[in-house]
């Protein structure tokens, strides 16, 4: 199978899936949503799933696997504060349930406090 007709049955169930799931809301709170919001949905929730996926290869790459792994989901989460730690609470639990020790706590990069200001190595001349 080629992969432009992969990426079209990918994405036409992916249309299909959202299509139900934005019925069922429109449902339950009486709305209505038209197939351009549906079809621009899925564009949009397809080209983050691409993006999050080259994000999640690369990352592995640079850290010379060939597998993703936990480590690549939280890198790529890093910029999201709220996304952070729903997963590290996610993980938390499955870690738990397999008797695996818990996500270590965030490292806090920078000076330590009471560092001095200035830049550069060494002491300032007097």
């Amino acid at each position: 199978m080629a992969d432009a007709d992969k990426e079209e049955r990918l994405k036409s169930a992916l249309w299909y899936s959202i299509g139900q799931f934005v019925d069922d809301e429109c449902v339950k709170q009486n709305l209505n949503a038209t197939p351009q919001f549906i079809g621009a949905l899925t564009e949009l929730v397809y080209r983050q799933i691409s993006n999050t996926s080259r994000d999640l290869e690369t990352f592995s790459k640079h850290a010379g696997r060939r597998i993703i792994n936990e480590d690549d989901v939280m890198l790529l989460s890093r910029r999201n504060e709220g996304l952070e730690t729903v997963l590290k609470q996610v993980l938390d639990e499955m870690k738990a349930k397999e008797g695996r020790p818990a996500v270590p706590e965030k490292k806090v990069r920078g000076r330590p406090s009471g560092a001095s200001a200035g830049k550069g190595k060494g002491k300032a001349k007097q």
